[in-house]
Protein backbone atom coordinates (compact mmCIF):
# COMPACT_ATOMS: atom_id res chain seq x y z
CA UNK A 1 0.00 0.00 0.00
CA UNK A 2 2.61 2.13 0.63
CA UNK A 3 4.55 1.75 -2.95
CA UNK A 4 1.66 2.56 -4.34
CA UNK A 5 0.72 5.49 -2.36
CA UNK A 6 4.53 6.93 -3.24
CA UNK A 7 4.17 6.18 -7.04
CA UNK A 8 0.63 8.06 -7.12
CA UNK A 9 2.59 10.64 -5.34
CA UNK A 10 5.30 10.89 -7.86
CA UNK A 11 2.69 10.54 -10.87
CA UNK A 12 1.15 13.70 -9.50
CA UNK A 13 4.00 15.42 -8.77
CA UNK A 14 5.72 14.79 -12.13
CA UNK A 15 2.06 15.74 -13.72
CA UNK A 16 2.32 19.09 -12.01
CA UNK A 17 5.70 19.27 -13.08
CA UNK A 18 4.93 19.20 -16.84
CA UNK A 19 2.22 21.39 -16.13
CA UNK A 20 4.13 24.05 -15.29
CA UNK A 21 6.93 23.68 -17.66
CA UNK A 22 5.17 23.09 -20.55
CA UNK A 23 4.85 26.83 -21.31
CA UNK A 24 8.91 26.81 -21.04
CA UNK A 25 8.97 23.45 -23.59
CA UNK A 26 6.73 25.29 -26.11
CA UNK A 27 8.73 28.35 -25.79
CA UNK A 28 11.53 26.75 -26.39
CA UNK A 29 10.37 24.87 -29.18
CA UNK A 30 8.65 27.63 -31.17
CA UNK A 31 12.22 29.03 -31.18
CA UNK A 32 13.26 26.28 -33.15
CA UNK A 33 10.68 26.01 -35.97
CA UNK A 34 10.97 26.91 -39.58
CA UNK A 35 8.62 28.88 -41.23
CA UNK A 36 7.21 25.89 -42.73
CA UNK A 37 6.18 24.62 -39.23
CA UNK A 38 3.00 25.66 -37.85
CA UNK A 39 3.29 26.76 -34.13
CA UNK A 40 -0.17 26.46 -33.19
CA UNK A 41 -1.52 23.13 -34.24
CA UNK A 42 -2.69 20.89 -32.07
CA UNK A 43 -2.18 19.02 -30.27
CA UNK A 44 1.02 21.01 -29.91
CA UNK A 45 4.66 19.32 -31.33
CA UNK A 46 7.56 20.41 -29.23
CA UNK A 47 9.83 18.88 -30.78
CA UNK A 48 10.34 20.53 -34.02
CA UNK A 49 10.54 18.40 -37.11
CA UNK A 50 12.96 20.80 -38.89
CA UNK A 51 14.98 22.30 -35.66
CA UNK A 52 16.90 25.83 -36.71
CA UNK A 53 19.27 28.48 -35.27
CA UNK A 54 18.25 31.36 -37.92
CA UNK A 55 15.18 32.75 -35.85
CA UNK A 56 17.89 33.08 -32.98
CA UNK A 57 20.52 34.92 -35.64
CA UNK A 58 18.16 36.93 -37.41
CA UNK A 59 16.92 38.81 -33.59
CA UNK A 60 20.81 39.28 -32.81
CA UNK A 61 21.56 40.84 -36.58
CA UNK A 62 18.53 42.94 -36.28
CA UNK A 63 18.67 44.24 -33.25
CA UNK A 64 20.77 45.68 -30.34
CA UNK A 65 20.19 42.10 -28.10
CA UNK A 66 23.96 42.91 -26.84
CA UNK A 67 23.30 46.62 -25.60
CA UNK A 68 19.85 45.08 -24.57
CA UNK A 69 21.51 42.25 -22.67
CA UNK A 70 24.28 44.51 -20.88
CA UNK A 71 22.04 47.41 -19.67
CA UNK A 72 19.72 44.17 -18.14
CA UNK A 73 23.18 42.48 -16.28
CA UNK A 74 24.13 46.33 -15.09
CA UNK A 75 20.86 47.32 -13.87
CA UNK A 76 20.55 43.50 -12.47
CA UNK A 77 23.85 43.54 -10.43
CA UNK A 78 23.66 47.50 -9.40
CA UNK A 79 20.22 46.52 -7.78
CA UNK A 80 21.33 43.83 -6.23
CA UNK A 81 24.45 45.11 -4.30
CA UNK A 82 22.55 48.18 -3.01
CA UNK A 83 19.49 46.14 -1.93
CA UNK A 84 21.54 43.74 -0.40
CA UNK A 85 24.02 46.69 1.57
CA UNK A 86 20.69 49.27 2.17
CA UNK A 87 18.47 46.54 3.44
CA UNK A 88 21.65 44.45 5.58
CA UNK A 89 22.08 48.24 7.30
CA UNK A 90 18.82 48.97 8.06
CA UNK A 91 17.61 45.31 9.23
CA UNK A 92 20.62 44.91 11.60
CA UNK A 93 19.36 47.55 14.04
CA UNK A 94 16.20 46.41 13.91
CA UNK A 95 16.88 42.99 14.99
CA UNK A 96 20.25 43.49 17.38
CA UNK A 97 20.18 46.85 18.74
CA UNK A 98 17.87 47.98 21.33
CA UNK A 99 16.28 51.57 21.04
CA UNK A 100 13.05 53.13 21.16
CA UNK A 101 10.38 52.97 18.96
CA UNK A 102 12.36 49.75 17.03
CA UNK A 103 9.25 47.31 16.96
CA UNK A 104 6.70 50.44 15.72
CA UNK A 105 9.20 51.31 12.87
CA UNK A 106 9.62 47.65 11.69
CA UNK A 107 5.95 47.18 11.68
CA UNK A 108 5.93 49.85 9.18
CA UNK A 109 8.09 48.79 7.09
CA UNK A 110 6.57 45.23 6.77
CA UNK A 111 2.85 46.97 6.45
CA UNK A 112 4.35 48.73 3.02
CA UNK A 113 4.39 45.36 1.43
CA UNK A 114 0.74 45.58 1.12
CA UNK A 115 1.05 48.94 -0.80
CA UNK A 116 1.03 48.26 -4.88
CA UNK A 117 3.77 49.54 -6.56
CA UNK A 118 0.84 51.21 -9.31
CA UNK A 119 -0.01 53.66 -6.19
CA UNK A 120 3.54 54.59 -5.62
CA UNK A 121 4.34 54.43 -9.34
CA UNK A 122 3.48 58.18 -10.09
CA UNK A 123 4.95 59.62 -6.97
CA UNK A 124 8.32 58.10 -8.19
CA UNK A 125 8.04 59.29 -11.75
CA UNK A 126 7.60 62.45 -10.28
CA UNK A 127 10.64 62.63 -7.70
CA UNK A 128 12.80 60.51 -10.75
CA UNK A 129 11.84 63.97 -13.31
CA UNK A 130 12.40 66.70 -10.46
CA UNK A 131 15.92 65.13 -9.81
CA UNK A 132 16.55 64.55 -13.62
CA UNK A 133 17.56 60.60 -13.28
CA UNK A 134 14.97 59.63 -16.00
CA UNK A 135 17.08 57.80 -18.88
CA UNK A 136 19.59 56.95 -16.58
CA UNK A 137 20.60 53.57 -14.96
CA UNK A 138 19.83 55.49 -11.51
CA UNK A 139 16.51 56.58 -12.45
CA UNK A 140 15.60 52.93 -13.03
CA UNK A 141 17.55 51.64 -9.92
CA UNK A 142 15.88 54.39 -7.83
CA UNK A 143 13.29 52.59 -6.52
CA UNK A 144 14.54 49.31 -5.76
CA UNK A 145 17.96 50.24 -4.00
CA UNK A 146 16.33 48.90 -0.82
CA UNK A 147 12.79 46.94 -0.31
CA UNK A 148 10.51 45.89 2.92
CA UNK A 149 10.70 42.32 2.05
CA UNK A 150 14.54 42.36 1.93
CA UNK A 151 14.26 44.23 5.62
CA UNK A 152 12.21 41.51 6.55
CA UNK A 153 14.53 38.36 5.31
CA UNK A 154 17.50 39.53 6.81
CA UNK A 155 15.94 41.70 10.23
CA UNK A 156 14.46 37.45 10.95
CA UNK A 157 18.11 36.24 9.50
CA UNK A 158 19.91 38.70 12.08
CA UNK A 159 17.56 37.92 15.30
CA UNK A 160 18.63 34.26 14.66
CA UNK A 161 22.44 34.53 15.32
CA UNK A 162 23.47 33.63 18.83
CA UNK A 163 24.23 36.31 21.44
CA UNK A 164 27.56 34.06 21.66
CA UNK A 165 28.98 35.44 18.77
CA UNK A 166 28.07 39.13 19.00
CA UNK A 167 29.58 39.14 22.35
CA UNK A 168 32.50 36.79 21.69
CA UNK A 169 33.40 39.60 19.48
CA UNK A 170 32.10 42.60 21.58
CA UNK A 171 34.72 40.97 23.94
CA UNK A 172 37.64 41.01 21.25
CA UNK A 173 37.04 44.65 20.52
CA UNK A 174 34.94 44.48 17.75
CA UNK A 175 32.98 47.73 16.60
CA UNK A 176 29.72 47.63 15.49
CA UNK A 177 30.27 48.12 12.31
CA UNK A 178 32.98 45.91 12.10
CA UNK A 179 30.40 43.20 13.73
CA UNK A 180 27.86 43.81 11.27
CA UNK A 181 30.85 43.05 8.52
CA UNK A 182 33.11 40.55 9.58
CA UNK A 183 30.41 38.40 11.96
CA UNK A 184 26.65 38.94 11.08
CA UNK A 185 26.69 39.21 7.47
CA UNK A 186 28.47 35.62 7.21
CA UNK A 187 26.17 34.53 9.09
CA UNK A 188 23.68 35.57 7.13
CA UNK A 189 24.97 33.97 3.82
CA UNK A 190 22.23 32.01 2.87
CA UNK A 191 19.23 34.53 3.71
CA UNK A 192 21.60 36.78 1.66
CA UNK A 193 21.88 35.27 -1.51
CA UNK A 194 18.36 34.31 -1.30
CA UNK A 195 17.70 37.85 -1.29
CA UNK A 196 20.09 38.61 -3.88
CA UNK A 197 18.40 35.83 -6.11
CA UNK A 198 15.24 37.68 -5.53
CA UNK A 199 16.05 40.91 -6.31
CA UNK A 200 18.02 39.76 -9.33
CA UNK A 201 14.88 37.81 -11.03
CA UNK A 202 12.81 40.69 -10.32
CA UNK A 203 15.14 43.65 -11.82
CA UNK A 204 15.85 41.72 -14.39
CA UNK A 205 12.39 40.40 -15.46
CA UNK A 206 10.84 44.46 -14.67
CA UNK A 207 9.11 45.60 -17.87
CA UNK A 208 6.38 48.23 -16.34
CA UNK A 209 8.97 50.85 -14.81
CA UNK A 210 11.58 50.90 -17.55
CA UNK A 211 9.08 51.70 -19.78
CA UNK A 212 8.23 54.77 -17.80
CA UNK A 213 11.40 56.04 -16.93
CA UNK A 214 13.12 55.09 -20.64
CA UNK A 215 12.73 56.77 -24.39
CA UNK A 216 15.99 56.26 -25.16
CA UNK A 217 16.82 52.77 -27.15
CA UNK A 218 20.38 52.67 -26.58
CA UNK A 219 19.02 52.44 -22.69
CA UNK A 220 16.60 49.44 -22.98
CA UNK A 221 16.73 46.15 -20.98
CA UNK A 222 15.59 42.60 -22.15
CA UNK A 223 12.01 43.02 -22.05
CA UNK A 224 11.82 46.42 -23.36
CA UNK A 225 13.81 44.84 -26.45
CA UNK A 226 11.48 41.77 -27.02
CA UNK A 227 8.53 43.94 -26.34
CA UNK A 228 9.98 46.13 -29.39
CA UNK A 229 10.29 42.78 -31.86
CA UNK A 230 6.29 42.26 -31.86
CA UNK A 231 6.37 45.87 -34.01
CA UNK A 232 10.02 45.08 -35.49
CA UNK A 233 8.51 41.69 -37.17
CA UNK A 234 4.73 42.18 -37.10
CA UNK A 235 3.89 39.25 -34.38
CA UNK A 236 6.33 36.37 -36.09
CA UNK A 237 6.23 34.61 -33.01
CA UNK A 238 9.30 32.74 -33.81
CA UNK A 239 11.32 35.48 -33.46
CA UNK A 240 9.30 36.76 -30.64
CA UNK A 241 10.06 33.56 -28.60
CA UNK A 242 13.69 33.53 -29.99
CA UNK A 243 13.91 37.02 -28.23
CA UNK A 244 11.91 35.44 -25.11
CA UNK A 245 14.85 32.90 -24.85
CA UNK A 246 17.23 35.06 -24.90
CA UNK A 247 16.16 37.02 -22.29
CA UNK A 248 15.41 34.19 -19.87
CA UNK A 249 17.90 32.17 -20.09
CA UNK A 250 20.63 34.00 -17.66
CA UNK A 251 18.20 34.04 -15.24
CA UNK A 252 17.99 30.22 -15.50
CA UNK A 253 21.37 29.52 -15.49
CA UNK A 254 21.87 31.94 -12.68
CA UNK A 255 19.08 30.23 -10.67
CA UNK A 256 20.29 26.42 -11.53
CA UNK A 257 23.92 27.51 -10.41
CA UNK A 258 23.35 29.46 -7.31
CA UNK A 259 20.36 27.29 -5.93
CA UNK A 260 22.01 25.30 -3.42
CA UNK A 261 22.90 28.74 -1.37
CA UNK A 262 19.47 29.06 -0.88
CA UNK A 263 19.42 26.19 1.47
CA UNK A 264 18.97 27.90 5.03
CA UNK A 265 22.08 26.73 7.46
CA UNK A 266 22.52 27.01 10.92
CA UNK A 267 23.78 30.27 12.10
CA UNK A 268 25.55 29.39 15.35
CA UNK A 269 27.41 26.47 13.54
CA UNK A 270 30.41 28.54 14.46
CA UNK A 271 29.71 28.67 18.28
CA UNK A 272 31.58 26.19 20.48
CA UNK A 273 30.22 24.24 23.27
Amino acid sequence: MNRWGNLWMYGLLLAIALIMLFPLLWLISTSLKSPAENIFQFPPQLLPSQPTLANYVRVWQTNPFGRYLFNSTAIALLTVGLNLLFCALAAYPLARLNFRGREVIFSLIVATIMIPFQIVMIPLYILTVKLNITNTYIGIIFPAIASAFGIFLLRQAFASVPKEMEEAARMDGCSELGLWWFIMLPAIQPALMTLAIFVFIGSWSDFLWPLIVLNRPDLYTLPLGVANLAGTFSLDWRLIAAGSVISIAPVLIMFLFLQRYIVPTDAGSGVKG
